[in-house]
């Protein structure tokens, strides 16, 4: 049996740039961008939602990608952890926080953990390590290192205060 696949056109603005693919309607949003759009810093973990992974900003909220049909976000503001990029397009406070804290472990859960403190600093630029800890409850760490995810929470607070970000 052959089956032929209705796709959509969707459009979002990913990272600033605006992007248009063409997707059946069951494809996920993780799997839109990394696969249609080549974004593949977006990793997926568990796909149910649990592990963070695959955590990306819509509209400036985390959401958990594979949990995300691509249509349904259609004309959305994606920030993927290739978004959290300074301006000048070297490491943003977070990224450069986790490489001056060891925070990066094996790496894979780290782009949701990025995009995750991200959109937390936003809200609470100065937090204590206890916020720090609630912040990144939702997103899971394999190989155990919360740690220096927490200490790099922290380091991208001081970062940003630093640079005069909030």
């Amino acid at each position: 049996m052959s089956a032929t696949e209705t796709t959509h056109d969707v459009t979002f603005t990913v990272n600033g740039v605006l992007r248009t693919a063409s997707v059946p309607a069951r494809r996920l949003l993780a799997d839109a961008l990394r696969h249609d759009l080549g974004l593949t810093g977006t990793h997926l973990g568990c796909e149910h939602g649990v592990c963070g992974s695959c955590t990306v900003l819509v509209d400036g909220r985390p959401m958990r990608s594979c949990l995300l049909f691509a249509v349904s976000v259609d004309g959305a503001e994606i920030t993927t952890v290739e978004g959290c990029l300074a301006p000048d397009g070297g490491l943003g406070p977070v990224q450069q926080a986790f490489v001056d804290c060891h925070g990066l472990q094996c790496g894979f859960c780290t782009p949701g953990f990025v995009t995750t403190i991200t959109a937390y600093l936003r809200e609470n630029p100065d937090p204590t390590e206890e916020e720090a800890r609630e912040a990144i409850g939702g997103n899971l760490c394999r190989c155990t290192g919360y740690q220096n995810i927490v200490k790099s929470v922290l380091r991208a607070a001081e970062i940003q205060q630093e640079q005069g970000a909030i």
